[in-house]
């Protein structure tokens, strides 16, 4: 199937950006932009051109810095106003000088929205439709047409959605996409819809779904079975309200389960990548439990799933995650059977099969300490100091802490300042630090890491990036368990882990005296 057969169509940089809480500047669109390239798309929308200068500026920059391998660029907007010829439309001529290929024309296709948001008339209507195509045909550039609030007006007043569709076509738009604008279809609604318009009309159908019933995917691939050519999503689910089709799941449910070729040959095997690295730019953190990129999606954690997975991953995964560019994870947790153990050893570098004692010390072991309120499951580089104990019979130790201890000052009108003193033995030497910090963890990191610095020059690296905690019990108050979780990275990868204890302060010196322990072994481990 070639690129003309079937359009993958993104539009992450416009609908997606209408997010809330999601802000790009124009340096990260482009970045984005290229992204989306890597993974194949056939075209990327970059913004609505002269209804905001932060488009209109990522156009004119996207003409000298955006060198597309895949995708072309198209420009987002309307057709023109009523009353105005589209030669003379402002916002028209800007389409018509954005450098863009493609424009996406969006037309009100409902007939309530026109003569209520445009205050004009259907037959107006139809001529702003109609003359805009034609212009920007007769222009050199292609045109796509996305039919505004189509389902809705379908309902209301069919005819009328089908002449909107009619006129775009005979002017020369090459795709109608049929929009769920309001995102409240499911799945036989639209297929029976794109049916009748594939029969009604003769025209090239694309589909734009949200996801406010939750189907907007479901919806996606229902209008491609229907006969739609044409599918718009955007990377991640982004957009409005609850978002729109996410664009990774409709492409790996097409290649992988319909057997249809839409990426250019081994693309959707980057898609965990680029799904992460542009949840990286917009600032919003992956879904972990996002279909077929979320770290998740291929985790298992029951006892009785992992005994079925060392037989065959297959027993327990619908696909090999490697096709996206995912991993298997095991997840040891007190659900752990030995199989669990076993495997995530093995994914560690340990091979338990051989000693059965050993596995069995080692579940028992991690079953207490999670009824205690410890998590190996989101904290492996805890799970990994753990299971090197067990299996060479010492914990990995770089240094010896003596003591420690914390202070806050606080002042009226001023902010609390803490402050951490560590005495330790690293290095055949006796090591007192001091360090301060916005809080008692912050001051305590800063001192360990000070402290372990004068042995390990390497700890200059670490950087803690991520810190969480969680009240365990918590019908006993202030006297409760708590549980922290603490992300560390060293420049290159990240690590988690766990600390636990009745103060936050004892739980979080835990949380990094692993982190510490932890980073030190794996830079020990990459020594020639």
């Amino acid at each position: 199937m070639t690129t003309s057969d079937f359009h993958v169509y993104d539009t992450t940089l416009r609908d997606g950006a209408q997010q809330e809480g999601l802000n790009l500047s124009v340096a990260d669109k482009l970045n984005i932009a290229r992204q989306l390239d890597g993974l194949g798309v056939g075209y990327i929308e970059g913004g609505w051109p002269g209804a905001n200068p932060k488009d209109t500026e990522f156009f004119r920059r996207a003409r000298s810095e955006l060198t597309l391998g895949t995708a072309e660029l198209a420009a987002f907007g309307a057709t023109r106003r009523a009353g105005v010829k589209a030669a003379d439309d402002p916002l028209v001529a800007a389409l018509r000088d954005s450098g863009a290929g493609v424009v996406t024309l969006v037309a009100k296709s409902h007939d309530r929205h026109v003569e209520l948001a445009l205050r004009t008339t259907l037959e107006e209507n139809l001529a702003m439709v109609r003359d805009t195509v034609t212009h920007l045909r007769a222009e050199g550039q292609r045109v796509f047409l996305d039919a505004e609030h189509f389902f809705d007006g379908y309902r209301d007043n069919r005819d009328y959605a089908l002449e909107v569709l009619r006129t775009a076509y005979g002017a020369g738009a090459e795709v109608i996409a049929l929009c769920d604008t309001n995102g409240g279809m499911l799945p036989p609604w639209v297929a029976e819809v794109v049916h009748d318009v594939l029969e009604s009309t003769g025209v090239r159908v694309g589909i734009h779904c949200h996801n406010d019933t939750g189907c907007a995917v479901a919806n996606t691939l229902a209008a491609v079975e229907a006969g739609a050519t044409h599918v718009q999503g955007t990377l991640n689910g982004y957009g409005e309200r609850t978002g729109n089709a996410d664009l990774v799941s409709v492409v790996a449910n097409l290649e992988l389960k319909l057997d249809r070729a839409v990426l250019p040959a081994g693309r959707l095997r980057e898609a965990t990548r680029i799904a992460h690295a542009v949840a990286e730019v917009t600032n919003f953190p992956p879904a972990s439990r996002q279909p077929y990129v979320g770290v998740s999606a291929f985790a298992h954690k029951a006892g009785l799933h992992a005994s079925a997975i060392k037989v065959d991953p297959n027993l327990y995964q619908h696909m090999d995650p490697v096709l996206v560019g995912n991993d298997m994870r095991l997840l040891v947790s007190d659900m752990a059977g030995r199989a669990s153990i076993e495997l995530k050893g093995r994914e560690l570098g340990f091979d338990l099969g051989v000693d059965k004692d050993l596995v069995t010390r080692i579940t028992n072991r991690v079953k207490d300490l999670e009824s205690r309120g410890y998590t190996f499951e989101a904290a492996d580089a805890s799970f990994e100091l753990m299971l090197v104990e067990e299996v060479e019979g010492r914990r990995p130790s770089y240094f010896d802490i003596e003591s420690w201890r914390v202070i806050t000052d606080s002042r009226p009108g001023e902010e609390a300042v803490s402050e951490a003193t560590i005495k330790l033995h690293a290095g055949g030497a006796r090591i007192i630090t001091t360090g301060e910090g916005n809080g008692p963890v912050n001051a305590m990191d800063h001192a360990l890491r000070e402290a372990i610095g004068q042995a390990f020059p390497e700890v200059a690296k670490f950087e803690l990036i991520d810190y969480k905690v969680r009240i365990l019990d918590q019908g006993h108050g202030t006297d409760a368990v708590t549980r922290v979780l603490i992300e560390t990275t060293d420049g290159e990868r990240s690590w988690v882990t766990v600390g636990v204890g009745h103060n936050v302060i004892e739980a979080s010196w835990g949380a990094l005296v692993d982190a510490v322990t932890f980073g030190l072994r794996r830079h020990e481990e990459k020594l020639p």
